[in-house]
Parts: structure tokens; sequence; C-alpha cells
């Protein structure tokens, strides 16, 4: 039994050069499909060339890993230990984003273990789901700001309503004893409505008077590198 164990700790599955090349190549040539999915599903700011390249190498590296691992148990219990030391403290500016760093590391483990097919079936649907998916945004938000004298709270509130009806979130309401801030989210193409045919929203905010400020902030996934 004892000598059981061991041979079943010390089995390795070595590979031929000719092998571990092989799973290289395939794994390589997803993750170019992985990166010219992530530059088209990305535009703009939000767009990163660094992390881009860094999935490519996350495939490689874990190919690498589990082609050495193989069914060598020993190695795979230390291996799992010498990465639970390590931290990621990157901010994920996206959330398509860490479906491509999963996408990469399920790569890297089906090529890693010769499982070449599931790689690429399962690689060829996730491409074309975010193909046509990959770049809807949340850019259809915008929020209200508005700070005034605290004596035209109900008044603000009423215009607010008046325009948008429950169409209009409030997410914030700061008062003091002298003034009110305002920030309601809506949607963009609510902006410039007029409801029957009257003034702008902007005019008809300044009219109430005593505003300090009235902000329209647009909401977007771009976020500045």
């Amino acid at each position: 039994m004892k000598k059981l164990i061991l041979n079943s700790l010390q089995s390795s599955g070595d590979l031929s050069m000719e092998g571990i090349i092989t799973r290289l190549v395939v794994a390589f040539v997803i993750a170019v499909f992985i990166f010219i999915s992530y530059r088209l599903s990305h535009d703009g700011s939000i767009y990163s060339k660094k992390f881009n390249v860094s999935l490519m190498v996350l495939t490689m590296i874990t190919t690498t890993v589990m082609t050495v691992i193989g069914n060598h148990i020993a190695l795979s219990l230390g291996m799992v230990g010498a990465l639970s030391i390590v931290r990621f403290r990157t901010a994920i500016k996206d959330s398509r984003d860490a479906v491509y760093i999963f996408w990469a590391i399920v790569v890297g483990i089906c090529c890693g273990a010769g499982d070449y097919p599931v790689a690429s079936v399962g690689s060829a649907f996730v491409f074309v789901i975010l193909l046509l998916f990959g770049r809807i945004k949340n850019d259809g938000r915008v929020l209200l700001i508005i700070r005034s004298k605290r004596i035209n709270e109900e008044r603000i509130e009423a215009l607010i309503f008046q325009y948008f009806s429950r169409k209009a979130a409030l997410r914030v309401k700061n008062t003091t004893e002298t003034s009110v801030e305002f920030i309601y989210e809506i949607n963009k193409k609510l902006i410039e409505s007029k409801p029957n045919g009257e003034k702008s929203l902007t005019n008809a905010v300044y009219e109430i008077g005593g505003i300090d400020y009235f902000n329209i902030v647009a909401q977007n996934d771009d976020v500045s590198s």
C-alpha cells in the first residue's frame, strides 16, 4: 500500500518534446483569438494593449504549468501551495476583463491537459458570443446633480417628477440647514424631453431661483487607464 501511494505521488506523465510543443502551439493559436476578441469588444480609453498581451501570456503560462503538473500529484499540491501566496491587486476596470482572464486560464488548462477539442470548440462559442454582445455598454444613463437652497427642496422634487415621473431614480439626497443636493439617475434619451411642449429642464430648474449649480454627468464604461 505504501509503495502504491509513493508511485502515485511520483507519477510524472512525461511528454515528448513534440507533445509539449503541440500543446504550446495550440494554446498560442487560441490565445491569438482571445487577443482579437478583446480588441474587437473594447474601444476607446477602456482598451489596454498591455492587458490584452497579458491575456496571451497568461494562456501560455497556464498551459506550461498544466504540462509540468501532468499527473504528478505531489507537484500539483506544491503548485497550489505556491500560488496560494500570490495576491493579485490589479483593479478590474471592466467586468468583461474578468471574463477574459477566466477564458485565458481555462484555455491554458485545457491545452495543458491535451483536451484540444474542448479548448477549440469552447473558445469558438465564447468568441462568437463576445463578438455579438461584447460592445454592449452601460452608457445610456446620466446623473442630474442639483444643489440649491433648502427652501426649494419640494419645488425641485416636484419639477423632476413633472418632467420624468417615476423614471428618475433618486440616488443621493444631501441636506444641511441651509442647502440641499439631489443626484438623480435617468435615461439619457429623456434628458432633452419637454413634456407638453414646455421649456427645457435647465431653464425650468434655474427659474426656481436659489440654484447653486445644476450639472448633467454622463455615465459610461470608459475608464481612463
